[in-house]
């Protein structure tokens, strides 16, 4: 299971991407929402969630969550104890979590970042508390993905397929949706 949580005002295109293309590999991946079935993102796009936060599950089956960034979505994600509890079940049990933009900001304040490479949207880095800033786009270290912003939300989803199922299946797709090589 790949849970990507959603919180209102969330970046549309940082989380719809990656719960696209991981379905279209046939992954199993649940929208979340914080405290709401319908949440608006930052352009004000409703988005009909799978589950709401409350219905979640920390088990064995969990692979992966998924953080877009957007505001003020990082923030109304950030006040979630549901996330929370997510993030440390993650880091409890070496599940990834992979965060774009904005959100990787949650972890650095959870010092979960501590020596690790990171990266996020410009002018978040100092909240990145203990990470290696790295120079790169989309940055993994360990269980950690992160990625710098919207720009880059294709190639992120396609990091974490890669990270879930395979680099060949990354590529197959990536070539299917005529991506740039």
């Amino acid at each position: 299971m790949i849970y990507v949580f959603l919180a209102d005002g969330f970046e549309e295109i940082e989380a719809l991407t990656p719960v696209d293309l991981l379905r279209r590999c046939e992954l199993d991946v649940k929208t979340v929402g914080i405290k709401s079935e319908i949440i608006r993102g930052s352009h004000n796009i409703p988005v009909i969630c799978d589950i709401v936060d409350s219905e979640i599950v920390l088990d064995d089956s969990l692979e992966m969550i998924v953080l877009p960034g957007g505001m003020p979505g990082t923030v109304n994600l950030e006040k979630s104890d549901k996330l929370q509890k997510a993030i440390d079940f993650c880091v409890d049990n070496n599940i990834y979590i992979a965060a774009i933009c904005a959100a990787p900001s949650i972890l650095g304040h959870k010092k979960i970042l501590e020596n690790k490479n990171a990266i996020c949207f410009p002018g978040f880095e100092s909240q990145l508390e203990g990470a290696v800033i790295s120079d790169d786009f989309i940055c993994t270290d360990g269980n950690i993905i992160t990625a710098k912003g919207v720009g880059v939300a294709m190639e992120f989803s396609l990091k974490l397929i890669e990270m879930l199922s395979s680099r060949e299946r990354a590529e197959i797709l990536k070539g299917s949706l005529q991506c740039r090589q």
